[in-house]
């Protein structure tokens, strides 16, 4: 590895850890906030550098096209959401839902959470991506029950018990990984580039019955049905934040581990082809979610089933593989991340300006709260898949490509988007219009996070930059 390359990545672990340090010790909140920007935004200008230095792997760090993809948007949405957590947990403070204890223990587990998800998405050993999985998912638990009510508390034991059976099985999926890559490579059985150069040469039985286990178990992070109980739940008791951050980010690291064991499958001839299992859960999700849509009575509730319908698509796509399909799936996965949190950074201070989070006490935002009811009704309008916006374009990739390829396929998934399409239609319609109910208090919000978020999500509708094609066309290719 370079030695310029090896800075950056050791960056991106090292700047986070020292900040969950940092902000554990700091007693004032609003310093502990502001190193937390500082933290966030520092790591998001070390993951751009990676689009310029030229990606090696060495040591215990993998580097490639694909989590390169991954790292930047992951670190792009950490640092808008500390800005915009900034004025969000102020609000908490002032209202007394939160301590100052609370918030620096927050602010501490936010940076431990940024460790985390990139040590898993650069790690070139399977073992230490699953360790920092699971790191990953403590530090949301705790995050999810940090009002200490019983319904945050029960939520985060909910989390907690499903994430660790998913965690448990992706343990065992790992495991027979390395039984059968261990009589070909010996102590090497567990390295990304070893185990990619050598898969043809492995025990397919070893590994059809391995992907089986991580699929299941890495899908329980994704928010895939049925393994999916665990996100309303979260969405709807923690901190809106770690909303946008579960949402934006810790699903998309899951799918990034269910990635590459699937261009592991490939590599092996004899072995399974993964797509159909994608597929199958991919389809379930979308349509289950979309139904339940139409049942939500809660606002976070009601977005974190759209996130499992949205990780649904993304699966479905790349499940279906190819060029077109694969390249589609990351356009969408890109543009949901980004709208979703946009989505949550609107609906959080919302909920703080109404006092509640029913749907069916939010009425008239446009005319009580003109800049996040106008927010919303954006979010919606990109996240139902409406031109110009950008999931639209990810969308039409994905239902086209299904129809050239498998029409019957394209029969449930255009169903399911329909579905999905008018639930959220008919829900925004009733809180963005219409006559305003009674606002809980004035909301200090930070709006130019959600304002970036939606202006990328539009620009990549209109436009997409030629490098930015090229760039996820050669990943598409990589994922075969």
């Amino acid at each position: 590895m370079s030695s310029d390359l090896f800075m950056v990545s050791n960056a991106l672990i090292g700047i986070p850890a020292a900040a969950a340090i940092a902000v554990a010790l700091e007693p004032e909140y609003r310093r502990s906030a502001i190193i937390n920007v500082c933290a966030s935004g520092a790591t998001f200008l070390f993951a751009l550098v990676l689009l310029i230095v030229e990606p090696e792997s060495g040591g215990y760090l993998f580097v490639d096209d694909l989590n390169i993809v991954f790292i930047v948007l992951s670190t792009f949405i950490g640092f808008t959401t500390s800005v915009y957590s900034a004025t969000y947990i102020d609000h908490e403070i002032e209202t007394g839902r939160l301590t100052s204890a609370n918030v620096r223990f927050y602010h501490a587990m936010y940076q431990a959470l940024m460790c985390a998800m990139n040590l898993a998405l650069l790690a070139s050993n399977i073992g230490l991506m699953w360790v920092a999985v699971e790191v990953a998912t403590l530090t949301t638990v705790l995050m999810v029950g940090i009002y200490r009510t019983p319904h945050a508390l029960e939520a985060a034991w909910k989390y907690f018990i499903l994430g660790s059976v998913g965690i448990a099985l992706a343990l065992f999926g790992t495991i027979l990984v390395y039984m059968a890559a261990e009589p070909v490579l010996g102590h090497d059985a567990m390295v990304w580039k070893t185990l990619m150069q050598q898969a043809s040469r492995f025990d397919p039985r070893m590994l059809n019955v391995a992907f089986v286990f991580l699929m299941l178990g890495y899908g329980t992070k994704v928010g895939l049905a049925p393994m999916h109980a665990w996100l309303p739940d979260a969405h709807a008791e923690g901190p809106t934040p770690i909303s946008a951050v579960l949402s934006g980010l810790l699903l998309n690291v899951a799918l990034y581990a269910v990635l590459r064991f699937k261009m592991l499958l490939t590599a092996n001839a004899a072995a399974i082809t993964p797509g159909p299992l994608m597929i199958t859960l991919g389809l379930a999700s979308l349509i289950m979610a979309a139904f339940m849509l139409y049942r939500r009575d809660d606002i976070k509730r009601l977005f974190a089933y759209s996130s499992i319908e949205h990780m649904g698509i993304i699966a479905f796509a790349f499940g279906m593989g190819g060029p077109l399909a694969n390249f589609a799936g990351l356009l969408h996965m890109t543009m949901h991340s980004l709208t979703k949190s946009a989505i949550f950074f609107s609906v959080g201070h919302i909920a703080q300006a109404k006092g509640t989070q029913k749907i069916a006490e939010i009425r008239g935002l446009t005319q009580s709260q003109p800049a996040l009811g106008w927010s919303l009704v954006a979010g919606v309008v990109a996240i139902i898949g409406l031109p110009p916006l950008g999931i639209f374009m990810s969308e039409f990739l994905v239902v086209s490509s299904t129809f050239a390829r498998q029409p019957l396929l394209a029969i449930p998934l255009v169903f399911g988007l329909l579905l999905a399409f008018g639930a959220l239609l008919l829900r925004l319609i009733g809180m963005a219009f219409g006559e305003p109910s009674r606002d809980a208090g004035e909301v200090k919000a930070s709006m130019l996070p959600l304002y970036a978020h939606l202006s990328l999500v539009l620009l990549a509708g209109l436009y997409l930059p030629s490098h930015l094609v090229a760039w996820f066309q050669n990943v598409a290719r990589l994922l075969g």
